[in-house]
């Protein structure tokens, strides 16, 4: 069984490996711009500048424009599209038109093969897809759900229906998410020197931490936005003086 997907999928996939998601770029560029939702090129042009990535309706625009451009076809999917709690993902489709997930927004590894009917497809607990968790998959004929399973035990679940969204409605969800001006987050799926895994690094509501296979390591806690958008600068490969602007457009809480 071969659950990875296809070359040219993956081709386009690793165009993204040092692209991280982050909630500050939006807030970065909040006031700077009338239409909130970037457009590809400004993408291209921002992570080029400044390193920045951008939230899930950023990365799955981003890479849906990517695919095409490789005569791959893709289309949009997601849940709570309207609602604060929104996620957006990416279906690619194989040359048979079997379905490949793809989520830029929260750092796989690689795509995964969700197509239940296909003779490649596992429902086992999976490694090498998403840094610092096993997965395992479910899929339905409207479908799947997606396992996270931790080193401790925890188990975390997301559920996706198969229906694709509209290029429309990527657009108009997208322009609400980018004026949702929340707590800070970054994400960055990273291979540390000496080491073959895939980790995870994650900075949220003042704190940071990373997580492998082997669990979950938080780190020292910082007492200024300066020294925080140090670390983020470091981890995520983005410009100091951008990420400092960034951070300054969010309330800062010492944590004890």
């Amino acid at each position: 069984m071969n659950v990875e997907a296809p070359k040219n999928i993956l081709k386009v996939w690793r165009k993204f490996d040092s692209v991280g998601m982050d909630t500050i770029t939006k807030a970065y560029f909040y006031d700077k711009r009338d239409k909130k939702q970037r457009s590809v090129m400004e993408m291209k042009e921002h992570f080029e500048r400044f390193g920045a990535g951008g939230n899930c309706f950023d990365l799955a625009i981003w890479l849906l424009a990517e695919l095409k451009e490789a005569g791959i076809e893709a289309y949009p999917i997601g849940h709570d599209f309207f609602d604060e709690k929104a996620h957006v993902a990416v279906m690619a489709l194989g040359e048979n038109g079997e379905k490949y997930y793809c989520d830029l927004g929260d750092q796989w590894i690689q795509p995964i093969l969700v197509e239940k009917n296909h003779d490649s497809f596992s429902g086992e607990i999976l490694e090498g897809f998403f840094p610092g968790a096993h997965v395992k998959v479910e899929a339905e004929s409207g479908g799947f759900t997606i396992s996270y399973i931790r080193n401790n035990g925890k188990i975390s679940k997301q559920t996706f229906p198969l229906t694709p969204y509209t290029i429309e409605d990527l657009q108009r969800a997208g322009e609400l998410s980018q004026a949702r001006i929340w707590k800070a987050l970054c994400e960055k799926r990273v291979r540390r020197k000496g080491s073959q895994e895939v980790t995870h690094w994650e900075f949220y509501n003042w704190k940071s931490f990373e997580s492998s296979l082997s669990g979950l390591k938080i780190e020292q806690a910082l007492s200024s936005k300066e020294d925080w958008a140090e670390r983020i600068a470091l981890n995520m490969g983005m410009d100091l003086d951008f990420v400092k602007e960034a951070l300054s457009k969010f309330e800062y809480i010492e944590k004890e």
